[in-house]
């Protein structure tokens, strides 16, 4: 059984032991975190679409550890005119593993 989820302002298509990094969730690790913005249950030919989601449908993960993304540099410049701009951002993470789904 497979689910499509809303997280983050991204979707993600998941299964059960899925590892997925997300944007990041409170909590610590070892946490139960439920998703259920489930916009998609499906099992081979049988397939619930919502619209826009999935009513009672349920994803539960378990949050493995806090982490963060790799270092993304904004560098702009400005051709002779002696004006340049460096910026670094690193993403903060969450990586969970899924549990469970649930459908109504």
């Amino acid at each position: 059984m497979y689910a499509v989820i809303k997280t983050g302002g991204k979707q993600y298509r998941v299964a059960q032991n899925d590892i997925l990094t997300v944007e990041k969730l409170s909590g610590e690790a070892g946490a139960t975190i439920e998703f259920d913005e489930v916009l998609m249950v499906g099992e081979g030919e049988s397939v619930k679409v919502g619209a826009p989601l999935v009513a009672g449908a349920k994803v539960t993960a378990e949050l493995v550890e806090q982490t963060r993304g790799p270092k993304v540099i904004a560098f702009k410049k400005r051709r002779r005119k002696n004006s340049r701009r460096k910026r670094g951002h690193r993403q903060d993470l969450s990586l969970i593993r899924i549990t469970g789904i649930t459908a109504a």
